[in-house]
């Protein structure tokens, strides 16, 4: 399943080891692949090639944290899917920012089987509009 869909996902984390073995994860689903080491980074990256058909982020970051990025990168794309990736899955911040909002979340470590099904759920709609 590498075909080229023309859908680009970006993966926002500051583990350069996490960020390229989710990169590639996704990648292998046939998806272009963006990645970033900052909220920073990734809203330049959105600039730049936006919009996205999804983010994928961790929720702990030094900076910007991953719900203040989708915070503002859901303002500049309406409708931009996110999912959260986490070694924290039920602290105060990830209930508060990311369950509360109604963003999907994958606790870390997850396998690539988990995370083929809970992007296949988040981009159901886009593919089948």
């Amino acid at each position: 399943m590498s075909s080229d869909n023309g859908k680009t996902i970006l993966v926002v984390d500051d583990d350069p080891e996490i960020r390229k073995l989710v990169g590639a994860m996704v990648g292998s689903f046939g998806y272009k692949v963006l990645t970033a080491d900052s909220g920073e980074h990734a809203l330049t990256l959105y600039k730049q090639h936006g919009p996205f058909e999804l983010l994928i982020t961790d929720v702990v970051a030094p900076g910007m944290s991953g719900p203040m990025l989708a915070d503002k990168l859901t303002a500049l794309q309406t409708g931009l899917r996110v999912l959260f990736i986490s070694g924290y899955d039920n602290t105060h911040l990830v209930q508060k920012y990311v369950v509360e909002k109604g963003h999907a979340l994958l606790p870390k470590p997850f396998t690539v089987a988990e995370l083929r099904t809970k992007m296949g759920g988040l981009l159901a709609p886009i593919e089948g509009a």
